[in-house]
């Protein structure tokens, strides 16, 4: 049978590896197998109201509530009441030391706002001028950041933000403060975040595959920490939609490393052994983000997801996740990134369709090694679990690393 393809996003990256698997492209009224949705069609479709209920043939490339992992305080929540959850049960994993978790220390400090304006100013008020970045919960590319470093900056934006609840239409968003990192790792002086790619095709049992080729994204203008530079977002945001506005972006390479470079870079200045490490790190952070959210996520076995994980890395090497992204962009801005994008969605395909290729619900999602193309296993519970039950606990484990 042909396998019938339906996309409301107008990118040709989808479409292209969709037919060249010859499937055909139909419209959302007609009967369609794969549905590669933004995220407001998703949660359209999965509404009450909507009615729609799909068939054990049908696959769609959201989980209904994925905005529990995408929004900005509701993944801070989640990962709070993740530690929570571990400390009363006396996991070693939420151990702390000077009320900082040893294990479990990957975002930085984070209130959202205006509900935990109070405790946010006693916080403050232990390192007065300190550097904060103000972000709005629920939007993206950079878009309504500022950076503060004193109370009265804040005060100014909460009377402007009260004005503007005498129009609907400027009311008051929710806003997280998070602690700026303020000694991110710097290359040719410049400062850079990772993207980095994670699909995840079930969160109960949670299996998630994280690819390869990630990449970083750079400021157009050398780093610097002090007070008057505080305003200027081509120092301190990596979005490529903040930057390619700067006078110094430069179209051929796009501000974009990638992270097998990286990794170079790291080996030759830092040595291969720590910067092995970080990379550890990363892939432990990512893992523990995911099963954060796995208890509110409603899973479906009719879904899947990629996800843009933003990580920044400071001077110590130590990652710090900064947001997680539904719909990571898809426009290609350099012809590496289009090649790159190109092999994404193309892996993804064949990482979430069965051996057969026609997509059914009944399948265990168990990925042969010869499916996963440039992606990795981070995790499968489901291999975990026949491994206990097997009694094999001294194998070196491919399918799970970070117990």
């Amino acid at each position: 049978m042909k396998i019938a393809f339906c996309t409301d996003l107008d990118k040709s990256v989808v479409v292209a590896n969709c037919e060249k698997r010859g499937w055909v492209q139909v419209g959302p009224e007609d009967e369609w197998n794969i549905y590669w949705a933004g995220t407001l069609t998703c949660r359209s479709l999965f509404s009450v109201d909507s009615g729609y209920r799909m068939n054990d043939n049908q696959m769609i490339n959201h989980f209904p509530n994925h905005y529990e992992m995408t929004r900005k305080d509701l993944l801070v929540k989640n990962i709070k009441r993740y530690r929570r959850d571990l400390e009363k049960e006396g996991n070693s994993l939420a151990e702390r030391w000077d009320a900082k978790y040893l294990h479990l220390d990957f975002i930085p400090i984070t209130f959202v706002l205006p509900a935990d304006y109070n405790i946010f100013v006693e916080e403050y008020r232990k390192a007065p001028q300190s550097t904060w970045i103000m972000k709005p919960c629920s939007r993206s590319q950079g878009s309504g950041i500022f950076l503060i470093n004193k109370l009265s900056k804040l005060k100014r934006w909460s009377r402007e933000a009260n004005k503007n609840m005498l129009q609907p239409q400027l009311a008051k968003e929710c806003y997280v403060i998070s602690r700026y990192i303020h000694n991110p790792l710097l290359i040719g002086g410049k400062k850079f975040d990772l993207r980095l790619y994670v699909t995840v095709t079930s969160f109960r049992p949670l299996k998630a595959y994280q690819f390869r080729h990630g990449f970083c994204r750079f400021c157009t203008v050398k780093y610097d920490s002090s007070v008057a530079e505080l305003d200027n977002m081509f120092i301190h945001l990596t979005n490529v939609s903040v930057q390619k506005h700067g006078e110094e972006y430069n179209a051929l390479h796009g501000g974009k490393l990638s992270v097998q470079n990286l990794r170079l870079h790291l080996e030759s200045t830092r040595g291969k052994e720590i910067t092995e490490n970080l990379f550890d790190q990363i892939s432990w952070l990512i893992i523990h983000s995911l099963k954060a959210v796995q208890p509110v996520i409603a899973t479906d076995r009719h879904c899947f997801e990629c996800y843009g994980y933003d990580i920044i890395i400071d001077n110590k090497l130590k990652p710090w996740l900064i947001e997680v992204n539904a719909s990571p962009s898809l426009t290609s801005t350099t012809a590496n990134d289009r090649i790159l994008k190109h092999k994404l969605i193309d892996n993804i395909l064949s990482l979430v369709l069965p051996p057969s290729g026609f997509p059914d619900v009944r399948w265990n999602k168990i990925v042969s090694p010869d499916a996963l193309g440039d992606f990795e296993l981070l995790i499968d519970e489901d291999l975990i679990n026949q491994e206990e039950i097997n009694g094999d606990r001294h194998s070196k484990s491919s399918y799970y690393r970070w117990k």
